[in-house]
C-alpha cells in the first residue's frame, strides 16, 4: 500500500466529477484520458475517548487517534452516482494546523457497522474495528494531505466506515467534516485499464505449516492492546488468549468496549481461555456470551482442536484441576485419544514464573502432570503481564530435556507490564517493558517459537524445539 504524503489542492464538496487534468494530482498511475475521479465528504464522523467514556464528539472539529488517553476515530461515506468500474479508491485526510504533528498517524480498518451515530457514538457504545486491515500512515505533520489506499473495500455505490487507532502517544489530528474545504475525502477513480493493486498483507505467504498466535492478559482501557492488535493483525494463523481477555470483570459491556474494538477484529479465529478477570463476572458469563463455542462447552471452559500434526489444548485454571477432578480426567481421555504426534497446552495461571505480583500456582500441577505423562511438549500461560520462556522441565520444576515441556509466560498481550522478582530456576528468557505476541510455526514433527514485539521495541526472543 502507498501511503504519500499529498500537498497539492482537490476540488472537495459533495460528489464532483474532476477531469483528467486533477486526476494526475491524485496520484493515480499511469492513469489514461479517459479516466476520472469522483470525491465524497463523509456523511459522518466522530472519534471516542477512553477516560471520557460517556461523552460524543461528533460535532468536533476534528477527529483523533491516540494512545494516552486511547482515542480511535471513525468515518462514513455513502458513495452514489457511480457509473462504470472503480478502480482505486483513496481515503484522505488533512492533519489540523497549529499541531506539531505525530510520529503515527494511525492504524485503519474498515468497519462492518455503517449505522453508528455520529452525536450518540461514545467509548462505550463504539463500534468494532472488526473489517479488512487497510494500513497504516506513518509520520504526519501539520496542515497537510495524508492518503490510505481503500480500494480492498470500496468497489462501487454502497456506504462504508473506516476506523483508526494508534499505539503512539503522540496523538495524530485530523480535520473533520464541520471544517468545510478541509473535510476528509473519499475519491473514487474509474475508467482506467490498469486496476489499482489492492493492499498486500503484511504477513509472508503460509508456509503450508500451521501458525498459532497470542498472548493473555489482553484488552484494558490502555493502549497496548491495541499494539498487540496490530501485530496479530500481521499474522495469519490461529489465535490463541491466555486468560484475562479484558479488564477489569470480564464483562459484556468491557468486551465490547475494550475487547471488541481490538482482538475481536480476529474473533473468528480466536481459540480462547479464560483467566481470573473474566470471572470475576459470575460464572464468567460475559466471556462465553462473546466467544460462544469457540470458548468450548458454555461454563466448561477447556477443550481441545488439531492444528496439522499437533493436538492443542485449552484449559481452565478457573476451575478444580485436583487429581480426578472432571478436568483432570477429563485431559487424560483427550490427551490418550490423541493420534497427533506433538501437543501443546495453555491456560491462565502459570505453574512456574518469576513474576513478582503472582506467584507460581501450584494447584495446576497435576493438569501439567497430565501433559507430562502423555509426553506433551509445549505449555503457555498467562497472569503475570511479562514474558519469559523456561527450559523444558518436569511436573516438580527440574530440568528435563528428554521429555520435560518448554513453557512460557505469554501475559504481555495489553495490559500494565509486572515486574520480577527472584528468578526461578530454568527461566532462560525475560522481558517486562515490551507488548507483544507470540507465536509458533508447528512443524510435522517440531516447532519454531518467536516472541513479536510492538511497533517501535526491539526486545525478541526466537527458538525451535522439537516433539517428543
Amino acid at each position: 500500500m502507498r501511503l504519500r504524503q499529498f500537498r497539492l489542492p482537490i476540488v472537495v464538496g459533495t460528489a464532483t466529477t474532476l477531469a483528467v487534468a486533477t486526476a494526475t494530482v491524485l496520484l493515480t498511475a499511469a492513469t489514461p484520458a479517459a479516466a476520472a475521479t469522483t470525491t465524497f465528504t463523509p456523511v459522518a464522523d466522530t472519534y471516542v475517548q477512553s477516560d471520557a467514556a460517556s461523552t460524543n464528539y461528533g460535532t468536533a472539529t476534528q477527529i483523533v487517534v491516540d494512545n494516552s488517553p486511547v482515542r480511535r476515530m471513525f468515518l462514513r461515506f455513502t458513495v452514489s452516482g457511480v457509473s462504470g468500474t472503480v478502480t482505486g479508491a483513496k481515503l484522505r485526510l488533512r492533519t489540523i494546523s497549529g499541531n506539531s504533528g505525530s510520529p503515527a498517524g494511525g492504524t485503519f480498518r474498515a468497519v462492518s457497522n455503517t449505522t453508528w451515530s455520529e452525536t450518540g457514538t461514545t467509548w462505550n457504545n463504539q463500534p468494532a474495528l472488526d473489517g479488512a486491515s487497510l494500513g497504516s500512515i506513518g509520520s504526519v505533520s501539520s496542515n497537510s494531505w495524508y492518503e490510505v489506499d481503500v480500494f480492498s473495500v470500496v468497489k462501487g455505490n454502497g456506504t462504508f466506515s473506516f476506523g483508526a487507532s494508534s499505539s503512539n502517544s503522540d496523538g495524530a489530528y485530523y480535520d473533520t467534516r464541520e471544517t468545510g474545504a478541509d473535510a476528509p475525502q473519499l475519491v473514487l477513480t474509474t475508467g482506467t485499464t490498469t486496476p489499482t493493486t489492492p493492499p498486500t498483507t503484511t504477513s509472508p505467504p503460509p508456509s503450508g505449516d500451521p501458525v498459532l498466535v497470542g498472548a493473555g492478559d489482553i484488552a484494558t482501557s490502555g493502549s497496548g492492546d491495541s499494539a498487540t492488535a496490530a501485530l496479530v493483525n500481521g499474522i495469519s494463523g490461529t489465535v490463541f488468549t491466555t486468560g484475562d481477555n479484558v479488564y477489569d470483570n470480564g464483562t459484556t459491556s468491557e468486551f465490547n468496549s475494550y475487547y471488541a474494538p481490538t482482538w475481536g477484529a480476529f474473533k473468528s479465529r480466536t481459540r480462547p481461555s479464560p483467566g481470573n478477570h473474566d470471572y470475576n463476572t459470575s460464572g464468567a458469563s460475559g466471556y462465553y456470551t462473546y466467544f460462544g463455542a469457540q470458548a468450548g462447552p458454555s461454563g466448561r471452559g477447556y477443550y481441545s482442536y488439531d492444528l496439522g500434526n499437533w493436538h492443542v489444548v485449552s484449559l481452565n485454571s478457573n476451575v478444580s484441576m485436583s487429581a480426578g477432578s472432571a478436568q483432570e480426567q477429563w485431559l487424560r481421555a483427550d490427551l490418550a485419544a490423541s493420534t497427533k504426534p506433538c501437543t501443546l497446552a495453555y491456560w491462565h495461571h502459570p505453574l512456574f514464573t518469576s513474576g513478582a505480583n503472582h506467584a507460581p500456582s501450584t494447584s495446576t500441577r497435576p493438569l501439567y502432570q497430565a501433559l507430562y505423562d502423555y509426553n506433551a511438549d509445549v505449555v503457555v500461560w498467562g497472569h503475570n503481564h511479562q514474558y519469559e520462556r523456561f527450559a523444558p522441565m518436569n511436573p516438580t520444576g527440574g530440568l528435563d530435556n528428554s521429555r520435560g515441556l518448554r513453557s512460557f509466560v505469554a501475559g504481555m498481550g495489553g495490559a500494565d507490564h509486572y515486574g520480577f522478582g527472584t528468578i526461578q530456576a530454568n527461566s532462560q528468557a525475560r522481558n517486562s517493558d515490551t507488548f507483544g505476541v507470540l507465536k509458533f510455526t508447528l512443524h510435522a514433527n517440531s516447532y519454531d517459537w518467536q516472541f513479536v514485539p510492538q511497533s517501535g521495541k526491539t526486545y525478541n526472543d526466537s527458538g525451535t524445539g522439537s516433539c517428543h
